[in-house]
């Protein structure tokens, strides 16, 4: 494996800035390396590699007149965006096949805001159709695969970003979480990712338009292969646009972290029942923090049991399109039909998201005191979970009830995907850092999650994590499909 593609952002930038590096030769290093792993993977839908290319030259220029104190701070490095950001020329379709075709004529404000930052985009990712699922499959591109093991999902709905930073194909991306859509890519495919506290990072130009409490439940935030890379990238993406719709939080330092005066939470039961090996890797996250001078302290058990049921009740609360309106176009979709079609090989949508059509529609018909029951729990954990955390305590819980899991078997354990959305409705910052591997050699991970606005914290205690026990280095899709 090329050693550009197994170096760090930071690491990219220090060594271009000191002209050890050539802007086009780790660009093309990157394209490279994308050429190889994704025909197996199925990550990358969209390519401008020689735009790409362009823009390393014009910065290799820039390069020879500018001061390197007045360089950005991803100057040079290549990154990947998920196909829901608009990415000017680039398709943005959202996995449906509706709109496909469908082509961005302008950047996110996310994305103009890297490009600010020095960083030049390869292309976009996958995801799957309509995003709010756990596996990346759609009608417009297909099923993007596990680097780990090709059999088994990358994770949603940022599953292209997660598989192609873990197999080296781009040293970082953006991803977008409302319910997981970070942690669970980056846990399945072991990588790093930060989902922020609601209304830290603008998601202007990102599809679907949200409005009013979305905008705070959907996170738009980096995914790296180091906690260092998201540090960096949280910094040049946060802060207010012209949207009105993002909150001025002053960022904290990392940095000025001291563990000493960090209490850490374990917890590792959430709506349905955690493996060993994912148990374990929250336990043994949490001894590594106290060796380091951190304090540990218990919740009780069971305070995330009904976790995915707060999640649901509270999207649910928010006024805006149905699922099968966003999907279709059509609010009174037939699903019956559909399943019909699917089982037929017809339809032009996804098992997982006719399954969630009726499950939403389901709940629509609940009595409304089923419903407020779950929402008034959602209230007191919020106040439970603001006065326990405070602005300098974290929990460590699992992203997943197991590590990633083979092709369509979600759609039978729906409860395993418990243990992120509840975070997001919180508008709690959560960062999932890697923890190594299971006994079967899949990548484990464990989420750390802070009080409203302490992004910092909670990635310093992942950053603390990860130096303990060390950064899973690319992995070769091709050798683990021999």
């Amino acid at each position: 494996m090329d050693p550009l593609v197994q170096m760090s952002a930071r690491e990219l930038a220090r060594r271009i800035r000191l002209r050890e590096l050539g802007v086009v030769e780790v660009a093309a290093a990157h394209i490279a390396r994308i050429e190889q792993v994704n025909p197996l993977l199925n990550a990358v839908v969209g390519e401008r590699f020689d735009r790409a290319l362009d823009e390393a030259r014009e910065a290799e220029a820039r390069l020879l007149r500018t001061p390197v104190g007045e360089l950005p701070p991803l100057f040079g490095v290549p990154c990947t965006i998920k196909e829901f950001y608009g990415v000017t020329g680039m398709p943005q379709t959202g996995g449906l096949w509706r709109r496909r075709g469908e082509v961005a004529d302008e950047d996110a404000v996310v994305v103009r805001r890297l490009r600010d930052a020095g960083a030049i985009v390869l292309g976009v990712t996958n995801v799957p159709e309509g995003g709010l699922w756990l596996e990346t499959h759609n009608t417009v591109y297909g099923r993007t695969n596990n680097p780990w093991d090709l059999g088994r999902t990358s994770g949603g709905s940022s599953g292209g970003e997660g598989a192609i930073i873990a197999a080296g194909g781009s040293p970082f991306g953006m991803g977008s979480d409302i319910g997981g859509s970070i942690r669970l890519p980056a846990a399945f495919c072991g990588i790093t990712g930060h989902k922020p506290t609601g209304r830290m990072i603008p998601n202007t130009g990102h599809f679907p338009p949200l409005e009013g409490a979305l905008n705070a439940y959907l996170s738009c935030g980096p995914m790296a292969r180091s906690v260092d890379d998201l540090i960096t990238v949280w910094k040049a993406v946060s802060g207010p646009d012209e949207s009105g719709t993002v909150e001025p939080w002053p960022l904290g330092d990392p940095d000025a972290v001291d563990l000493k005066g960090v209490t850490v939470f374990p917890l590792d039961e959430g709506s349905a029942k955690a493996t060993p090996a994912v148990r374990d890797a929250v336990n043994r996250s949490a001894r590594l923090l106290e060796r380091r001078g951190a304090r540990i302290e218990r919740l009780r058990s069971d305070l995330l049991r009904h976790a995915l049921w707060v999640w649901g009740a509270m999207l649910a609360e928010v006024e805006g399109k149905s699922y099968a309106e966003l999907v279709s176009g059509d609010p009174a979709l037939p699903v019956v039909r559909e399943l019909l079609k699917l089982a037929l090989g017809r339809s032009r949508h996804t098992g997982p998201v006719l399954a969630m059509i009726v499950a939403e529609r389901a709940m629509r018909r609940l009595p409304d005191r089923h419903g407020e029951r779950w929402l008034e729990l959602g209230r007191s954990l919020s106040r439970e979970l603001n006065e326990r955390l405070g602005t300098n305590a974290v929990i460590l819980h699992p992203p997943y009830a197991r590590p990633a899991p083979r092709h369509r078997l979600p759609l039978l354990r729906p409860f395993d995907g418990g243990f992120t959305g509840v975070f997001n409705v919180l508008e709690l910052p959560a960062t999932q850092v890697p923890t190594g591997l299971d006994p079967s050699g899949l990548p484990l991970g464990v989420q750390v999650v802070a009080g409203k606005g302490c992004d910092h914290l909670c990635l310093a205690v992942a950053r603390a994590i990860e130096a303990e026990l060390g950064v899973l280095t690319p992995i070769d899709p091709r050798q683990r499909a021999a």
